[in-house]
């Protein structure tokens, strides 16, 4: 094992370049696959990545917010003093490991976002606190994880089918959460997860010679936010009003309500604009004062440059392999070596293939969807478990796919090489988990 990870490592190290010109790369092999398998001319292909380019806009968009209204939460003193508590529990590196795999799955489960953001946040902490604990491991593991999200609460295909009026519906009706979310191979799946993902990271932790710790003092925060008011004779009336307690109080009351009125309207369907609604409205609270949440605010967005340049030509990825076909192409390639009992381990499989230039879960549902869901009425088998294995597999390429890993990484303050080597070995078994599952289930 120590041999294998050692080499996983090593080939990500040198190999593996910066999230940016990964999707440099992987935009030309993207076109150039499209011109050799599609009817697509050179002008098309150009034509089809300049308009999906600023597709992805709103997206982005919620992406920031998750990473800055999440670190600016996390930065405040209540939450920093939970997650220092929390941290204390593990005595030592491999306990770490464990630890940070588990809360990682449980917050992953309740939302995608939730748990990107938590995961990396208390992985921090915990390098803080723990001697002798290898910091890449530790960030790969709260990022391995987001792979069990589209099988949780807030995956966007069980939902989105689960909805009445889905552009699916005259195809498959709308389908409960029972026969998804809830279903006996969907539970199997997520348990033996939660089983085999702890252990696999705890048996991929390096020798001691070769463990990567990080500097502590590069993890801590600046004492500006902890930094006591100016006396009040000094304050000016602009001065008072940013210093104002009662100002932070009122305004995180009225987001409070607001949450209130939606949950009993919508009980706890939390999307991503609800998650940084509720992440924005208690960092105003939580940090007591417009000035400290703005000071707070103006560190975080520091990290989110990589979402903000990337996001865009991950768009226009998309945009050619939807509209050259190139994404049903594919599919239909899978589809056509199925079995009614290899179907979906296949399905699986090809979600996981498209996921790399579709990196969304429901612009790569609305591509694969038409394909796999005739497939899967011509050979007559459960439709909603064809929904859910395009779904996870979507979630299973996430581990190697650097769209998702750009929030951990700007809260980690590492690259996409640091960790990739090990999110490597847990791609591997996470996807014999899963295909066994969808096999056996």
């Amino acid at each position: 094992m120590k041999v294998l990870i050692s080499l996983s490592n090593k080939l990500m190290q040198r190999y593996l370049p910066d999230p940016f010109l990964f999707v440099i790369i992987l935009t030309f092999f993207v076109a150039g696959l499209s011109l050799i398998v599609t009817d697509s001319t050179p002008v098309q292909v150009v034509k089809y990545w300049g308009e999906g380019f600023w597709g992805l806009l709103a997206f982005a968009m919620q992406m920031v917010l998750v990473l800055v209204t999440g670190h600016t939460l996390a930065s405040s003193p209540v939450f920093k003093k939970a997650l220092r508590n929390l941290a204390s529990i593990p005595k030592s590196p491999g306990k770490a490991i464990v630890l940070v795999s588990i809360i990682s799955i449980l917050a992953s489960l309740i939302n995608w976002g939730f748990g990107l953001v938590i995961g990396a946040l208390f992985a921090k902490e915990l390098a803080k606190k723990v001697d002798g604990v290898d910091y890449r491991l530790l960030i790969a593991s709260a990022y391995g994880g987001f792979v069990v999200w589209h099988g949780g609460l807030s995956g966007s295909v069980p939902l989105t089918i689960a909805t009445p009026g889905h552009f699916t519906e005259n195809i498959i009706g709308v389908v409960p959460t029972s026969e998804t979310i809830f279903s006996t191979y969907n539970l199997v799946i997520i348990a033996a997860l939660f089983v085999t993902i702890p252990i696999i990271n705890r048996l991929m932790m390096p020798s001691k010679d070769q463990t990567v710790s990080i500097d502590r003092s590069l993890l801590e925060e600046t004492d500006s936010l902890q930094a006591a008011t100016m006396e009040a004779a000094e304050l000016t009336p602009a001065d008072k009003l940013e210093n104002s307690r009662v100002i932070s109080i009122v305004t995180g009351i009225l987001g409070l309500s607001f949450l209130v009125l939606y949950i009993k309207e919508n009980g706890w369907n939390l999307n991503l604009d609800i998650v940084n609604f509720i992440f924005l409205f208690l960092g105003i609270l939580l940090h007591g004062t417009p000035k400290r949440f703005l000071e707070a605010v103006g560190n975080a967005v520091k990290g989110a440059s990589g979402i903000i340049i990337q996001f865009p030509f991950y768009a226009g990825l998309m945009g050619i392999m939807v509209s050259t076909g190139l994404a049903t192409v594919l599919s239909e390639a899978f589809v056509s070596i199925s079995t009614e009992n290899t179907f979906h381990v296949l399905v699986f499989w090809s979600a996981g293939l498209v996921n790399f230039f579709v990196p969304s879960g429901g612009g790569q549902w609305a591509v694969q969807a038409p394909v796999m869901l005739e497939a899967a009425q011509n050979l007559d088998v459960s439709m909603s478990k064809t929904a859910m294995a395009v779904a996870w597999g979507d979630a299973w390429t996430n581990l190697i796919q650097p769209f998702w890993a750009l929030p951990a990484l700007a809260i980690a303050g590492l690259k996409a090489k640091d960790i990739m080597g090990f999110c490597l070995i847990i791609l591997f078994v996470s996807g014999v988990v899963i295909s066994l599952g969808f096999f056996f289930f």
